[in-house]
C-alpha cells in the first residue's frame, strides 16, 4: 500500500471536487425520484447494484476481497453505520428539501475533527484549521438561510434525520481511520459498506411498508443508474481510496462544497437566481478549505 500523505495533492483535490459536484447533483436526483421509488427501496436498489459492480470490478482486476485480515468486526460496524446513515438520509428527504437536508448532513466533518484525533494523533487540527471548518459550515448556512424560515412544520423531522445521518457519516469515517480498516484495500472497504447496506435496507423498506414497484419511468431508471454506477460505486470507491492515503480531517472539509453545488445546479438547471448570498458563500467555503489545508509555518 502506498504511504499516507500529510497534505492533499492535485489528484486528491481533483477527485474531491468531482465527487462533491456529483453528490450535489445526486441529492436532486434522489428527491426527484421519490415520487416513483420509495426512499429505503431506492437506496437498497443502488447499493445492491453497486455491490454487483464492485464484485465484477474486483474479479476483472484480480483483487482479493475475502481473505482473513482481522478487519471483519470493524468492517461490519462501518457497514452498519453506513446503512443507517443512508436510511436516515433517504427517509429524511420525505420531510424536507434536498438543499435543507444537505446542510445538516454535512455537519459530518465536525464529528471527524472532534473524535478522530482521540485515536489518530496526526489528524488533530490546529486552531486556524478549526476556524476554517467553522467558516465553511457558516458559509453553507448563510447561503441557505432564506429557506429556513419558509419550511413546513414537519421539516424538523427531516432536519433531525439529516443531523443523525451526518453524525453516522462522521462515525463511519472515524471507524475506518482508527481501526484495522485503515490497512485494507479501498475495494474491500467499500464492499463492507455497500454489502451490509444491501442486506439491511430491504428489511428497513419492508418494515416501513414501502411499495416495491419495478415499473420505472425513463427518468427514474436513469436516476437509479446514475446513483448506482457513479454515486454508490465510482465516487464512493474514490472516497475510500482517498481515506486510505490522505488526512481524513482535510478531505472531509471539502464536503461543504456539496450543498453549494446543489444550489448551483438549481441556478443552471432550474433557472434559479445566482444570489449574492450564494456567491459570498462560495468565497467563504473556498477560504475555509484553504485554512484547513494550510501547511503549518516552520
Amino acid at each position: 500500500m502506498n504511504a499516507r500523505k500529510t497534505h492533499l495533492d492535485t489528484l486528491a483535490i481533483s477527485l474531491l471536487l468531482a465527487c462533491c459536484l456529483f453528490w450535489g447533483f445526486q441529492q436532486v436526483l434522489v428527491k426527484a425520484t421519490l415520487a416513483e421509488v420509495a426512499p429505503a427501496f431506492q437506496a437498497a436498489i443502488r447499493f445492491a447494484g453497486a455491490t454487483v459492480l464492485l464484485l465484477v470490478w474486483c474479479a476483472w482486476r484480480g483483487i482479493r476481497l475475502f481473505g482473513a485480515d482481522g478487519s471483519l468486526r470493524a468492517g461490519l460496524l462501518a457497514g452498519s453505520l453506513f446503512a443507517a446513515e443512508f436510511a436516515c438520509l433517504y427517509l429524511g428527504l420525505q420531510y424536507t428539501s434536498a438543499s435543507r437536508l444537505t446542510v445538516f448532513l454535512y455537519t459530518s466533518p465536525f464529528w471527524v475533527a472532534a473524535l478522530l484525533p482521540i485515536w489518530v494523533k496526526s489528524e488533530k487540527l490546529r486552531p486556524v484549521q478549526w476556524a476554517g471548518l467553522a467558516c465553511a459550515f457558516a458559509a453553507v448556512v448563510f447561503a441557505l438561510r432564506d429557506g429556513f424560515s419558509a419550511g413546513a412544520a414537519s421539516t424538523w423531522i427531516g432536519d433531525v434525520m439529516a443531523l443523525v445521518a451526518g453524525m453516522l457519516w462522521g462515525l463511519t469515517t472515524v471507524v475506518i481511520r482508527a481501526s484495522s480498516l485503515a490497512r485494507v484495500s479501498p475495494e474491500k472497504l467499500l464492499l463492507y459498506q455497500i454489502a451490509v447496506s444491501t442486506a439491511i435496507l430491504p428489511l428497513v423498506s419492508l418494515g416501513l411498508g414501502e411499495r416495491w414497484s419495478w415499473d420505472f419511468s425513463a427518468f427514474a431508471a436513469t436516476s437509479l443508474l446514475l446513483q448506482t454506477v457513479v454515486g454508490a460505486f465510482a465516487s464512493y470507491l474514490a472516497w475510500m481510496w482517498m481515506l486510505g492515503r490522505y488526512p481524513a480531517t482535510k478531505i472531509s472539509v471539502f464536503v461543504f462544497l456539496t450543498p453549494l453545488f446543489a444550489l448551483l445546479f438549481g441556478v443552471v438547471w432550474l433557472g434559479e437566481a445566482a444570489t449574492p448570498s450564494l456567491l459570498a458563500a462560495l468565497v467563504l467555503v473556498a477560504l475555509g478549505i484553504v485554512l484547513v489545508n494550510r501547511k503549518p509555518v516552520a
